[in-house]
């Protein structure tokens, strides 16, 4: 553990950080797959509601560096993919 007072603050911001972030990753992950799920059960109008939802979570996560613009990107194209397919 640290003894300085400025490297236990940081410490403390941390762990702060991390389980923000840690919560916010769940939070889009779980909108991600109620899109699936809702793609799954072939509901087109919430399929597209709860697309437009997790696409926001998504790029949140890209605006804060939580996850790479190259990943934010490909999940977006995946889910627009499959609700496409679905309404088609």
């Amino acid at each position: 553990m640290a003894n300085i007072k400025s490297a236990i603050k940081r410490v403390r911001v941390n762990e702060e950080h991390r389980l923000q972030n840690q919560s916010f990753k769940a939070d889009m992950r779980s909108h991600i797959k109620k899109v699936e799920a809702l793609v799954e059960s072939k509901d087109v109008e919430n399929a597209k509601a709860a697309l437009q939802t997790a696409v926001k979570k998504i790029d949140k996560a890209v605006q804060k560096g939580l996850i790479h613009q190259n990943k934010g990107d490909r999940q977006k194209s995946r889910l627009a993919q499959q609700v496409n397919n679905l309404s088609a």
